[in-house]
């Protein structure tokens, strides 16, 4: 891909982001309810109320306020919790690591599952290996991440007894806690890309194995695992990549149910509890933050694209 191109895709991102920004901002304004009411309690009088909707700058007009906060996002400062008086870039920095890691883990057991169910439903067209990889895979899809995840800790934590039910390790206890403390929701969590992978992978193994050169390769004895390896694999990377790209927001979405439902304390229970708190500041570093996450994978994606084919460099 060229620096032109890369260029360009950042022009567009920059434009994304603040077109978010905008549209968040905006929304945040129209949640009902008064912050300043319930900061200042139930109790206060309605002075009380004005001064410290005076103090967090909540009696400015709503676009004011907004390019106030935009001119602090542009030098890094995403304001303060109108609760906490934390700063809101300390907090998401706090609470970020258990969430890219949860979809981090989700990324990589939807790559194991999916590509490997994909690959093996389109060598074996027809048969009842394809027939019940292609159910199972719409299934997951069907299925809701929050009841895998109970499912999940039903039968493997409180059943079995084999992982952690709850809560979540950071790895300086130990890479095997931390890893053990995420098996559960990742697979929670990662299971409806899975699917979505298993059933784009599979079509386009089914369509490589149509192709003349993979006919003729068949036909003069050439190994399967040779021709996954050398064909199969490259010509199906494309659409998973784009999957996955797609995915993204999904699976930063989904983090805040596996969370609740699990027990982790991360970007989603920040992002909850702000919501029932109207804390406007954490709301929309929130978004901004989930916003930057996306538009950076679609970077990578596009670059990984010409990587995989170098046709894509020249377009």
């Amino acid at each position: 891909m060229s620096g032109r191109m890369i260029a360009r895709r950042l022009g567009g991102g920059v434009l994304v982001l603040w077109l978010v920004s905008l549209v968040t901002f905006l929304m945040v304004a129209l949640i009902p309810g008064d912050p300043a009411q319930v900061i200042a309690g139930e109790n206060a009088t309605i002075a009380d109320v004005e001064r410290i909707r005076a103090q967090l700058g909540l009696d400015r007009p709503v676009l004011e306020q907004y390019f106030s906060w935009l001119a602090g996002v542009l030098r890094g400062d995403l304001g303060r919790s109108l609760f906490t008086g934390r700063p809101v870039t300390s907090t998401i920095v706090l609470a970020a690591p258990p969430t890219l890691a949860l979809a981090t883990a989700a990324v990589v057991v939807a790559l194991l599952i999916g590509v490997t169910a994909g690959v093996l439903a389109g060598l074996a067209q027809g048969s009842w290996l394809d027939r019940t990889i292609s159910s199972l895979a719409t299934l997951g899809i069907a299925m809701p991440s929050f009841w895998v995840a109970m499912l999940l800790v039903t039968v493997f934590a409180l059943g079995l007894g084999w992982l952690p039910a709850t809560s979540y390790a950071p790895m300086s206890r130990g890479l095997g806690t931390w890893a053990s403390h995420l098996v559960l929701p990742a697979v929670a969590l990662g299971l409806a890309t899975a699917a979505e992978l298993a059933r784009h992978t599979r079509g386009c193994v089914a369509d490589v194995l149509t192709r003349p050169y993979v006919r003729t390769a068949r036909a003069r004895g050439a190994a399967t695992g040779w021709l996954v390896r050398r064909h199969i694999l490259r010509n199906a990377a494309i659409p998973v990549v784009t999957v996955l790209g797609l995915q993204t927001g999904r699976l930063l979405g989904g983090t805040i149910v596996i969370e609740a439902v699990v027990g982790i304390s991360g970007l989603g229970t920040l992002a909850v509890n702000a919501v029932l708190q109207r804390d406007y500041p954490v709301i929309q570093g929130y978004v901004l933050f989930c916003a930057v996450a996306v538009v950076l994978v679609n970077l990578i994606v596009d670059l990984a694209y010409g990587w995989i084919n170098p046709k894509v460099r020249t377009a």
